[in-house]
């Protein structure tokens, strides 16, 4: 027999098919929906859908109409809860061909966590704490999967970094970009998607902090500092050295230079 799964019917094998006919070809997954939160209960209803792989990538949705008739709600409900879907990046609309749910991860699901974590006005030691968690554990990743090639990539970004250094030009702004490629390197080496993607967001959200500690260190004539540091990453993923590497990640931060420019002004 089908069984209820949340908003959602389960369908077992056998008889999906034959209780698919009998619905003149209503998804399974589809429930009548007049006793619940409108907009919710049909991205729940589709959510339940795609974990229970009833919905799966590249699946096409049915359309708006009949998703409001199959579940007793009206279509303006429907519409409004695929909007939010394809925000979110989980559904995607083709022209002329319908709304499907994406194959993969879309750029467009970074930003509600971002603008989530902003809103609930997390401290700076917690940012910091994420931050640190996070690079340390795509250290650990990148020593364990480590690649001699993408070591060599990331000793030119080393290279660039002193290139900037000695040009005496624009230093910070040129400084920082390279600094960002070089940590997005290390989170590249790691070899897992979901733990970069989860880093690019700790990265987007302490990038104003970042900067300020690059400025500091420049500006403040510490420089040699400030290389040293990334050198440490560097030479810490190439002899794969899992010992204090905490310790390794934390004193590429400059705290103390922070610490000190805040107590002058």
């Amino acid at each position: 027999m089908a069984k209820e799964n949340g908003f959602c019917r389960r369908y077992d094998t056998n008889l999906m098919w034959k209780e698919m006919e009998e619905m003149t070809e209503n998804p399974g997954y589809l429930k009548n929906l007049k006793k619940e939160s409108v907009v919710q209960s049909v991205i729940n209803c589709l959510t339940d859908a795609m974990r229970n792989k009833e919905l799966k990538p590249g699946d096409r949705i049915p359309p708006e109409p009949n998703l409001a008739a199959s579940m007793g709600v009206a279509r303006s409900s429907v519409r409004e809860a695929i909007k939010i879907l394809t925000y979110l990046g989980v559904l995607e609309s083709k022209r002329s061909e319908g709304t499907f749910v994406c194959d993969g991860f879309k750029e467009s699901m970074i930003d509600p966590m971002i603008y989530g974590i902003i809103l609930n006005q997390d401290s700076f030691e917690n940012l910091m704490e994420l931050r640190e968690m996070t690079e340390t554990g795509i250290m650990r990743l990148a020593i364990l999967k480590y690649d001699e090639d993408e070591g060599r990539e990331l000793e030119k970004l080393l290279g660039q970094m002193r290139v900037v250094m000695d040009s005496g030009e624009d230093m910070v702004d040129r400084f920082f970009q390279v600094d960002n490629e070089f940590h997005d390197m290390i989170s590249r080496m790691g070899k897992n998607p979901l733990a970069d993607k989860i880093s690019r967001v700790v990265r987007t959200l302490t990038c104003a902090m970042r900067y300020e500690t690059v400025s500091t260190m420049i500006n403040g004539g510490r420089s040699e500092e400030l290389i040293e540091a990334h050198s440490k990453l560097y030479e810490t993923l190439k002899s794969r050295d899992l010992n204090n590497l905490q310790g390794v990640v934390r004193d590429s931060y400059f705290g103390e230079a922070l610490q000190g420019r805040e107590e002058m002004e």
